[in-house]
């Protein structure tokens, strides 16, 4: 009998695994990190794989730090989208968690950058604007919104303005007690303003 080797895996699959890891590597490092000790060196390292291999995958600097923000808003984005139908309190807090975790903290380092970076506020103004639509949008299904109703549309932008608040709250400081009291009044809030 002869020996059975197993089946190699395509170029293509390794390829997109290199990519997900060198993105993942990439938010971490700026949550962690911030823009200044976040280069691609850095990520490449930490993603496990050579600084010309993380370079054919993101040519610039800016390349990859978009590219991962957007994955993770991506993946975000598909997370809510899973959300069982539930009570809108569910639903606020769920969008709080948003605002809260890793990807918030490596977007605002991004953001921060960008006010800074001439060749990056550009990219970052327009992956905003995208990720800043995608989400109210998702945030008014969720909620079962009608947006035809006067004052609908400026209440859910109003509850992400909020979640978003509350995360930069929690940036420098375990905000969660307090936060938790926040999201249970917006949630009786938005029952109330949304009927």
């Amino acid at each position: 009998m002869g020996v059975v080797t197993p089946p190699k895996t395509p170029k293509q699959d390794r390829s997109r695994a290199t990519r997900r890891r060198l993105l993942e590597a990439a938010v971490a490092c700026l949550a962690a990190h911030g823009w200044a000790g976040s280069t691609v060196s850095v990520v490449a390292e930490r993603a496990g794989v050579s600084r010309g291999a993380a370079q054919h995958h993101f040519p610039t600097r800016e390349d990859l730090f978009t590219a991962a923000v957007e994955y993770v808003a991506e993946e975000r984005s598909a997370a809510l989208r899973a959300l069982p139908v539930q009570g809108r309190a569910a639903v606020v807090a769920a969008l709080v968690d948003l605002y809260t975790g890793p990807l918030f903290r490596a977007a605002l380092q991004l953001w921060v950058a960008a006010s800074n970076e001439e060749q990056l506020r550009p990219r970052v103004t327009e992956l905003e604007a995208r990720v800043g639509r995608e989400t109210h949008r998702i945030a008014v299904e969720l909620l079962r919104a009608d947006e035809s109703r006067p004052g609908v549309r400026e209440t859910v932008q109003g509850l992400l303005d909020m979640a978003r608040g509350l995360g930069l709250a929690n940036v420098l400081t375990d905000d969660a007690a307090r936060r938790e009291r926040v999201v249970r009044q917006w949630a009786t809030l938005m029952e109330t303003a949304l009927g």
